[in-house]
């Protein structure tokens, strides 16, 4: 006899049953849908790549986080830790595709984090990216395509937070940090929001940096204003930074183009703290936050213009955003903004059995409904209806179809609504309409 398994599942990793798929598959067609509305294309990468096709891209933090091991072969391997890494090492593999190149990747990625609220090491990314291109244009298209895709999934209170690595790089500069110190001053900085000015000081002196540098620092990145301005002053204090100078115009750019796309000021701003950890970002960056639950970013992305340059004789410009789909499942089901039409079953009807000799003509009305393209179920088993209408409430099946003796003589059935507790007879050739006009009303 085997001896018993205790059934358990890795911290950070997660069952969805039923009723959370669906709407997780829900959350996905619908960014799919939009995707393909901005015409980008799908694509596939493997979930193992070689670990030093991802190692070195994510920061000290990040490859501390990276899930590797060594296969049967012997080669050092790696679950990839984002969809980004991944899609640079296949562009420097295909010369072929035509640029600029937009595509999307829907898929899982894992990160040995510490598991918490909206936290994760198994979690599911929804990618878009263009390759090919410096023009600022695919980096307001990548902000207007989380603006439509917030909006359509029924988020109100957001704010689409943007910065530029070139802006932040040339303050630092500006403000006296040491080139050498710029990575740690980065990371602290990115827990600025999280742990609090206090906390990020103590990091930023740990680092050696004088308290008047940190404080300088600090003010810079800590100012508030319209956009136009905190822009207008970063150009007069970075007058003699050229790169400082282009993270500007870049930005100005970007908003000029999200403005013609109708992208409202109140789902954006300009936040010179806002980092984003991850090495590869060269310019543009992104990250939405929402302001209830309190969960962290729900998207993020920027332009990394020098990552497929790793993998190749040439760099090549890129610049992307990211949704988070776990965050994005947790907070839709925190504010209750499931969908009425996202229901808790994909079965549409129950099909009963009325009695045993019944179970054929059963069977194929529930043929005759799945030729007409409605999900059906039918009742497998022969128990008393009362208790098949009960099985059908607990799953949230919305309706029930019964077809008992005097039905078939008269060639009708009954369509019972189980939400309204009604019921109705009607003739079978009618039912499948029938069917479809109850589940379109709300």
């Amino acid at each position: 006899m085997p001896q018993k398994i205790t059934p358990q599942v890795l911290r950070g990793m997660r069952d969805f049953l039923p009723e959370r798929m669906i709407l997780r598959r829900y959350v996905m067609d619908q960014l799919r849908s939009i995707f393909e509305r901005f015409g980008f294309e799908p694509l596939e990468t493997p979930a193992i790549e070689y670990a030093e096709t991802l190692e070195g891209k994510f920061g000290e933090e990040g490859d501390k986080l990276l899930y590797r091991f060594e296969d049967r072969g012997g080669r050092r391997v790696a679950l990839r830790y984002d969809l980004t890494v991944p899609l640079a090492r296949l562009v420097a593999m295909h010369g072929e595709l035509v640029r600029p190149w937009k595509r999307y990747h829907m898929a899982p990625v894992w990160r040995a984090e510490k598991p918490q609220k909206g936290r994760y090491r198994e979690f599911w990314q929804c990618d878009v990216d263009t390759v090919g291109t410096e023009s600022m244009l695919a980096d307001a298209e990548a902000v207007n395509v989380v603006y439509v895709a917030l909006r359509q999934l029924g988020f109100d209170r957001f704010v689409v937070k943007i910065n530029n690595r070139k802006i932040l790089a040339a303050l630092a500069r500006y403000a006296g940090v040491p080139a050498q110190g710029a990575a740690g001053v980065y990371r602290a900085i990115d827990r600025l929001e999280k742990v609090g000015r206090e906390a990020v000081v103590a990091e930023l002196e740990g680092e050696g940096l004088s308290p008047d540098i940190v404080s300088r620092l600090l003010d810079l990145l800590s100012e508030t204003g319209n956009d136009a301005a905190t822009l207008q002053r970063s150009r007069e204090r970075l007058v003699a930074d050229v790169e400082g100078q282009r993270g500007v115009t870049e930005l100005e750019q970007l908003l000029s183009y999200l403005d013609a796309a109708g992208v409202p000021v109140e789902y954006r701003r300009i936040d010179l703290s806002m980092v984003r950890g991850m090495d590869y970002y060269t310019g543009p960056i992104f990250e939405t936050a929402v302001e209830e639950p309190k969960i962290g970013s729900v998207s993020g992305g920027g332009r990394y213009d020098k990552l497929v340059g790793l993998f190749s004789k040439e760099d090549i410009p890129a610049t992307g955003v990211s949704f988070g789909l776990e965050r994005m499942i947790d907070v839709i089901e925190e504010l209750a903004m499931r969908p009425a039409n996202v229901r808790r079953t994909v079965a549409e009807a129950l099909v009963t059995v009325f009695n045993p000799t019944l179970v054929g003509e059963s069977i194929r009305l529930s043929s005759e409904l799945r030729s007409a393209e409605i999900n059906v179920e039918m009742y497998l088993g022969e128990e008393r209806l009362g208790n098949q209408i009960r099985y059908a409430v607990r799953k949230g099946i919305p309706l029930a179809v019964i077809v008992g003796p005097d039905e078939l003589a008269r060639n009708e059935v009954v369509l019972r609504d189980l939400s309204a507790e009604s019921q109705r007879s009607i003739p079978r050739t009618e039912l499948a309409s029938a069917l479809r006009e109850a589940l379109s009303r709300p």
